[in-house]
């Protein structure tokens, strides 16, 4: 062997590690860049595909737009103006305030498009999502709003007209197009018996690419808690802006922590103390690493918003360390849930007078799904019953709640066969998908209202309660505990409560407080907090960062 190959031969051996390890951190790179590539081109084609369905909106807005207008004219001829006319001397105002150098992008004509698949559920969510619309359609009126929904039985008229009805929202039907999803069903727990939180997440993505093929939006913004849609939107479509409504993290510190039964949460939640043995073991391992993958879709996405400081405090420390990795300028902000404070405030009158009309009547407003544990509420409202006080005597239960499919419906069933187990069949009232003047009827004449969900992300209901003066019985986690029923001026506002004995005494309290308009004028206040008004406000200073006009 000549000098020169003998020379070569050593050199290639001798680097051969270090190529080695050079190709072991290239091949990621690589295929990275490779599904980064791929994912581009593939966004491209649905671009392409959707520009069609595009156009379609952008002239039935501009048909919807001037059909509205001739009937406005026509109707209030004699009027001061429509409200068209007011919404553009509206405009006009904002347009004068640009004047002074601060931007102003009201003129922006972009499309939102909104991923709610369960947009018709009627719940605290659905609030969220149509008070989102309804900020961002005043904030940018030639905006188009596009709902991803899997709601195929409703109309666009019966849907808006339901939100009337339910929230007593207003939406502005023009600019507002829904588009109906074919497979909704992947995300349904009937269809992933088993790995649930895995299968609904894959779900996600093909409901997501369903989505994707009807229309490409400007801005995507999901509004339930898929984050899984969020990094497949940031994946074809790298330069759309995204944003997140997060009213429960999809797995939780607290939610690990259950799985082991010696933990302080280790006997809470559907999965308490389910980590031991072999196929708990395997659980916490399917968990961890499910918590990772989690973590590189909130990653991704550009702006985030919570309901609560405890989703804050959760989604913080499961997305937070790889959104600093990426450099995510935009900071996890708690935006608390749109409630109808001002509508109970006209509605439910608070004073002496008032005080003689309550009932001795407990209520508890939520959707019938397991999470809500009615079953606590009915155990500890019969023990109260059977503890045969004073208080206790001539008391109801009222549950509140919609009923979303055939799951909630056999729930329901359930919990009526409960009621009968535990004697209170004469004392507990059954109010399915009650519409929002009924709600308001019974916040206006109960005495109590109850919370029973451990670690309810926000609990819309509760600042319901405390808007219309009840006193609230609460579980002792979450919002209710952290955000809404906490003290004013150094005072309680309710009770909070883990077990069913406690509820009970917390009723029992409830009922012999000496002076409970006070409590209720301290409640009222404490609401405040969680307007429509707010929210709004809160919604429209972040969604703005991601409104770029050229």
């Amino acid at each position: 062997m000549d000098p020169l190959t003998l020379l070569v031969t050593g050199a290639a051996i001798g680097f051969s590690p270090f190529v080695a390890i050079a190709l072991w951190h290239l091949i990621p790179i690589l295929f990275h860049a490779f599904i980064g590539t791929l994912g581009s081109w593939i966004g491209w084609y649905l671009r392409k595909k959707t520009d069609g369905r595009r156009a379609l909106i952008i002239r039935a807005t501009e048909e919807g737009e001037t059909s509205l207008r001739d009937k406005d004219k026509s109707d209030s001829a004699t009027s001061v103006g429509t409200p068209n006319d007011r919404k553009r001397g509206e405009k006009g105002e904002k347009e004068k305030g640009a004047d002074n150098g601060e931007k102003d992008n009201r003129d922006w004509n972009g499309i939102v498009g909104f991923f709610h698949p369960f947009c018709n559920a009627g719940g605290g969510g659905e609030r969220v999502l149509w008070a989102a619309v309804r900020a961002t359609q005043q904030r940018w009126p030639n905006a188009k709003i596009v709902v991803y929904t899997g709601d195929h039985d409703v109309s666009k008229d019966k849907m808006l007209s339901r939100v009337k009805n339910t929230f007593s929202i207003d939406i502005h039907p023009p600019t507002i197009h829904f588009l109906y999803l074919s497979t909704r069903h992947w995300v349904l727990p009937s269809t992933w018996p088993h790995a649930t939180l895995l299968g609904q997440s894959i779900g996600s993505l093909i409901m997501g690419w369903d989505a994707f093929s009807l229309l490409v939006p400007d801005i995507f913004v999901d509004t339930m808690g898929y984050a899984f849609t969020l990094g497949l939107s940031k994946l074809l479509f790298p330069a759309v802006p995204t944003a997140a409504y997060v009213h429960y993290p999809t797995i939780s510190t607290d939610m690990l922590n259950s799985l082991d039964p010696k933990s302080a949460v280790g006997n809470q939640g559907v999965n308490a103390g389910k980590g031991v043995g072999f196929k708990g073991a395997l659980k916490r391992h399917y968990w961890a690493w499910f918590a990772s993958v989690y973590s590189r879709m909130g990653a991704s996405v550009d702006v985030v918003m919570t309901n609560s400081t405890w989703t804050q405090a959760h989604i913080q420390s499961i997305w937070g360390p790889r959104r600093q990795g990426r450099g995510r300028q935009h900071q996890i902000a708690v935006v608390y849930p749109p409630c109808a404070v001002s509508d109970i405030e006209n509605a439910v009158e608070l004073s002496e007078q008032s005080e003689k009309k309550r009932e001795k009547c407990i209520v508890y407003i939520a959707q019938f799904r397991p999470e809500k544990n009615h079953q606590l509420i009915l155990h500890s409202f019969a023990e109260f019953i059977r503890s045969g006080s004073a208080a206790s005597k001539d008391a109801k239960l009222v549950l509140l709640g919609s009923v979303r499919d055939d799951n909630d419906s056999r729930r329901v069933y359930q919990l009526r066969l409960l009621v009968n187990e535990l004697h209170i069949k004469d004392r507990v009232i059954f109010k399915l998908d009650a519409p929002w003047s009924e709600i308001l009827e019974w916040l206006g004449k109960a005495y109590i209202g109850a919370n029973g969900m451990w670690n309810e992300h926000f609990g819309i209901g509760v600042v319901e309660y405390q808007a219309a003066g009840l006193i609230s019985v609460v579980h002792n986690s979450g919002g209710p505990k952290l955000d809404i029923v906490t003290d004013v001026d150094g005072q309680p506002t309710g009770f909070h409560a883990t077990t069913a004995t406690e509820y009970a005494e917390g009723f029992e309290k409830a009922f012999s407080l000496a002076d409970p308009l006070a409590v209720r004028l301290r409640a009222r206040r404490s609401a405040q907090r969680f307007s429509d008004e707010e929210f709004a406000k809160r919604w429209l200073a972040e969604l703005e960062k991601l409104v770029v006009t050229p």
